[in-house]
């Protein structure tokens, strides 16, 4: 499993955008082939920071989606709301302590 973790820098004045976005689009998302979560996260200090979490059953599924015709749509879109450029790392989880 892949975790895909994307940090999001936006224009103060567009987080009510960003937000409309990704309510607009979140389950077509998750419904991608190969993706098994997706979770959104807001920096508690600084209400324009954004995180998104998706886990990925694999590196080939998260390459499908960010190839495909939607997301070069949906990142042509939300890239306009930036303040900042967008961070992105992808992960393994070593563990998980519950």
């Amino acid at each position: 499993m892949l975790i895909r973790i994307v940090k999001l820098t936006l224009k103060k004045e567009n987080i009510a955008s960003f937000e409309q976005i990704f309510e607009e689009t979140k389950d077509i998302i998750r419904d991608f082939e190969g993706c098994l979560s997706l979770e959104l996260y807001q920096d508690r200090e600084h209400s324009n920071i954004f995180f998104t979490y998706s886990h990925w059953e694999k590196e080939e599924s998260l390459d499908a989606y960010r190839k495909s015709e939607f997301f070069r749509n949906v990142w042509g879109k939300t890239k306009l709301l930036f303040e900042d450029r967008a961070e992105a790392w992808s992960v393994n989880r070593i563990k998980s302590v519950k």
